[in-house]
């Protein structure tokens, strides 16, 4: 899909005008440019861009054809890098949750669009093929929306050796931001300290597994873990019998949306849904659609939250605000806002501003550099490679406990999702406090 042109037009940007803006602390847009760019290639910037928009992975995606034409718009009048205007092209294309088909996609794009960038979010099941395929053809990935373990672990990373990626670059959450979330939200309703915990046998569960059950025990709970499942299991009976008579108090579940609705209904038929006080799925829970559709079972669910529109962050490349953004969202689509759109518009934001601050857009290896010392504002906040548990390789950020609740009367939704902690980062603002999830 080709570059949609749109009227309007935007002040540019220097890599030197950014630096500056930055630290005035303007973030003004800053893709546009006053040139205009000539018809040879070596004034075009073709960037890829993967998700999962349909399939068992599609509540990730769902907002991604809002933001990439919004992204468009914002460049509609070229990219200023330095004293130079480039057409960017952005190719967007849905993964339909495959990772083979992701890893056909990539490849695709490689070498028949002749992509100079690919960005990718959502999953392992999207990011890591497409990572994979771009790091093979040397072309320069940013990826995003999932356990940084599970993109450096999952694609052949070893603990304590040299990263041996040279052109894959990811930033997000991980186990850290995970467990730091978890044990904030349970220290705020009184429980037995025992934990139900459920781990699929896939890259994000075989990461996380360890990290968070050693984190769990460090902090004083009794780890109930029935072992690894398979994505796709239909029948929970066996693992929910196992928490009810273990009595458990507190439920994490990393499971695919269709999965955790499956599950969280068979838990009703089994009388757990009753007794656990706390309840967190992740990779499922964020989307509105997903809550509605369990009807009461699912108010009062809390969730692993990267990104809300009441973040106190803007959108460099777009120009609006957190709030603007979901906003948008909501009058163009007519759908409540996904927790993901911001954290998919953040690898946008990041992306640009890497090309911006290469000085060449089109030498790959000047973009790798780039991107591995990249420090820029995004949609989730600031993201810094130059920090964190593998600098140059992956920028860490931060995840909150957010609890899903039964709209007011009056709204215009049926759900409201509400920050009910903010321990990763104290510039969000806690909307109200944690409640039981029977209460």
């Amino acid at each position: 899909m080709l570059d949609r042109k749109k009227s309007g037009q935007k002040s540019g940007l220097s890599r030197r005008g950014f630096v500056a803006a930055t630290a005035a602390g303007a973030l003004s847009p800053l893709v546009s440019g006053r040139g205009v760019w000539a018809a040879d290639s070596e004034n075009v910037i073709r960037v890829g861009f993967a998700s999962p928009r349909t399939g068992n992975l599609g509540t990730f995606g769902v907002g991604d054809g809002y933001l990439t034409e919004q992204v468009r718009k914002a460049l509609d009048k070229g990219l200023k890098v330095g004293d130079k205007t480039y057409k960017v092209v952005l190719l967007d294309r849905d993964s339909q949750s495959d990772p083979a088909r992701a890893g056909q996609l990539a490849k695709a794009l490689i070498s028949s669009d002749k992509i100079d960038f690919m960005l990718v979010t959502s999953t392992p099941e999207v990011v890591n093929p497409v990572a994979d395929a771009c790091e093979a053809a040397g072309v320069p990935c940013l990826s995003t929306v999932m356990p940084w373990e599970a993109w450096y672990f999952g694609r052949g990373g070893k603990p304590g050796q040299p990263s041996p990626f040279k052109w894959t670059y990811h930033f997000a959450f991980g186990g850290a931001q995970f467990a730091g979330l978890y044990l904030s939200l349970w220290k705020q309703i009184p429980n037995n300290k025992k934990v139900g915990a459920m781990f699929p046998n896939d890259a994000d569960g075989n990461a996380v597994r360890p990290l968070l059950t050693e984190a769990f025990k460090k902090g004083g709970y009794t780890v109930i873990d029935p072992g690894p499942f398979e994505d796709g299991t239909s029948d929970f009976a066996t693992q929910i019998a196992l928490f009810k008579k273990e009595q458990v108090d507190l439920f994490v579940a990393l499971v695919l949306p269709p999965d955790f609705s499956a599950l969280w209904r068979q838990a009703a038929q089994q009388g757990f849904a009753k007794t656990a006080k706390i309840v967190t799925p992740t990779k499922s829970g964020g989307n509105p659609s997903e809550i509605e559709a369990l009807g009461a079972l699912g108010y009062n669910l809390t969730t692993t939250s990267p990104w809300v529109p009441a973040a106190p962050y803007k959108s460099p490349v777009l120009g609006v605000t957190s709030q603007q953004l979901a906003d948008g969202y909501e009058a163009a689509s007519g759908k409540q806002v996904t927790q993901q759109l911001g954290s998919s518009n953040a690898v946008f934001d990041a992306g640009i501003q890497a090309l911006q601050m290469s000085g060449n857009p089109l030498d790959k290896a000047a973009l790798a550099k780039t991107l591995s010392n990249l420090k820029c504002e995004t949609t989730v906040g600031l993201i810094d490679f130059n920090t964190g548990p593998m600098p140059h390789v992956i920028a860490v950020t931060p995840l909150f406990g957010t609890q899903w609740r039964k709209a007011p009367k009056g709204s215009k939704w049926k759900v409201e999702q509400v920050v009910a902690e903010n321990a990763a980062d104290p510039n969000y603002k806690v909307t109200d406090k944690l409640i039981p999830y029977n209460a």
